[in-house]
Parts: structure tokens; sequence; C-alpha cells
């Protein structure tokens, strides 16, 4: 279930690492990051594009409260979601790399489907 995972850090450390992580995804197209985030990261991107699909007044609104910088969400609404306009869901892909050196955790690339 979307939402559920702690990922080891306090409430309002994880809502932040979570939201600059997917302005992060939605500004450069990809991310590496470990597996576990990568799964919490995709279910809020893709809310976002679906967001961006909408595009109302207030689907801008919503995403501008969850997206920290002003220029992904106009480039969400302007490129990103006119480009997912027939598609239905899985705006994203997750790519396992195998385990980091130092700790062994899973590794993976999360980025937007073409």
């Amino acid at each position: 279930m979307p939402g559920t995972r702690k990922l080891g850090r306090p409430t309002a450390h994880r809502q932040a690492m979570l939201r600059g992580m997917v302005t992060y995804l939605l500004e450069n197209g990809s991310i590496e990051t470990t597996l576990t985030r990568a799964k919490e990261v995709r279910s809020i991107a893709e809310q976002m594009i679906t967001l961006g699909k909408k595009n109302t007044l207030a689907s801008r609104r919503a995403a501008l409260a969850y997206i920290t910088k002003e220029e992904v969400v106009s480039k969400l609404f302007n490129e990103i979601a006119p480009k997912y306009a027939e598609r239905v869901g899985g705006y994203t892909q997750i790519y396992k790399l195998g385990p980091r050196r130092g700790d062994a955790a899973e590794m993976a690339l999360i980025k937007l489907v073409d």
C-alpha cells in the first residue's frame, strides 16, 4: 500500500525528503535512489502527473502545494502531462540496479516513461 513506509525517518523529515525527490524527478526525468524510496516516489509522482493532466486551477494549486519549485510545476503542466494525455497510468518505471557498495541497500533507478 503506497504511503505506508516510514523509511526510518520522522514524519516531517520523510515528507520533506519525498517532496524533494518528486520535484527532482519531475525536473530531471530520473533519480537513482534505494528501491523502497523509489516505490514511494513513484506513487506520489504519478499522482502529480494525473493532476497535471486535469489542468485546472485547483489541480495546479494542489501541485504547487506539494512540488517545491514553481518552474517544475509549469514544466509538469506544459510539457510532462500533455505527453501522457492518452496514457491511463504507469508514467514511471523502476529499474533495479543491485546492492549499494557501502551498506548493500538495494538501489534502483526511477525514470519517467518515454
